[in-house]
This record gives C-alpha cells, structure tokens and sequence, in this order.
C-alpha cells in the first residue's frame, strides 16, 4: 500500500478588514507561519504540493511556511478551500493528482476554520499520537499544524481513515 502524507496548516494570525479575502498577516503572523515551516522541516516533511485558500493570509501563510523547506513546493489556489466546508475539502484532496503527471505523496492545504478542525477530527483514525489528538481536540489556533498518515489513494481518504502522526503550532518570536 501507498503510505501518503496530508497536512493541514490553518493560516497565520491575521489583520482585521473589511474584506476578509484581502486580510494580511500581522507581524506575529509572518513570524507564526516561518516557525510552522520549521515544524515541517523538522518532522522530515518534504511536500510535493500545496493547495492554498485565495484569501491573502492564507498565501501569505504559505509563503512563510515554504521559506523553511529545503526546496521550493508547487502550490495552487483552489477556491473550495475558501469555502471551508469539510466536503469541499475532501474533494480537494480527491482532485490532486487530477490533471498532474506526478504522484503526490505528501500533500500540504492552507485554509482555515471551523473546517481544519472539523476535517481534522472526521479525519482521525484514533490510532496515533494521543497528545496529539488532545491538543487538536482542545482547539485549532492559528498557524495549527496537523500532519496524518493514510494509505491509499486520495480519492480513497473517508472519516475515520488517517492516522494522526503530530499536532503542533508554530510560533514565532514576534
């Protein structure tokens, strides 16, 4: 079986605004979303492909995120992250290696909540780290960080069938 690796990063601390697709990070949220990156980096988390909300914070987010990988990740927009609803999610992810000539074994989505903490808790198997799942359960903050394992194709993730590897949230010094 293919071993596949999802992570979800909720976006950085963002400015308030009239027009919510146009909000920046603040300064705590740029230093938020490179120390997210480092998380990444330091699991061994080496994506092949980002799917990023159209709001500003979200790719602004991954942009902070991305500077500390080892190596540059390909990232589209995709307008159902904005939706955030947990069905458009799953679709996403059904959708990633649709029109690709690669395989996607780790795929990274920028968004935001309620739906990265409803899709992370549908998501869950109950069988890896315990603290994990308590700090999810206890809330997903900004700059949130859940990396799960699956097997299986992408088309194939349903309730209840990924694994937990870790939950964190990067913060920065700001």
């Amino acid at each position: 079986m293919t071993r596949r690796r999802l992570i979800l990063i909720r976006h950085a601390k963002a400015e308030a605004g009239a027009v919510d697709l146009e909000r920046p990070l603040t300064s705590r949220g740029v230093s938020d979303a490179a120390a997210a990156g480092l998380l990444l980096a330091r699991a061994g988390v080496v994506p092949d492909r980002a799917v990023l909300s159209p709001a500003r914070r979200a790719r602004q987010t991954w942009d902070g995120v991305q500077a500390g990988l080892a190596e540059p990740v390909e990232a589209v927009i995709d307008e159902r992250v904005y939706d955030n609803h947990v069905a458009a999610l799953l679709q996403v992810i059904a959708d990633v290696e649709v029109n690709v000539d690669a395989v996607v074994g780790c795929l990274v989505l920028v968004g935001h909540n309620p739906s990265f903490a409803e899709l992370a808790i549908t998501l869950d198997d109950g069988q890896g780290d315990q603290q994990a799942r308590q700090r999810l359960r206890v809330g997903y903050p900004t700059s949130g960080v859940a990396i799960f394992e699956l097997t299986g194709g992408w088309d194939e993730l349903a309730p209840e069938s990924a694994t937990l590897l870790g939950f964190d949230i990067g913060r920065g010094a700001a």
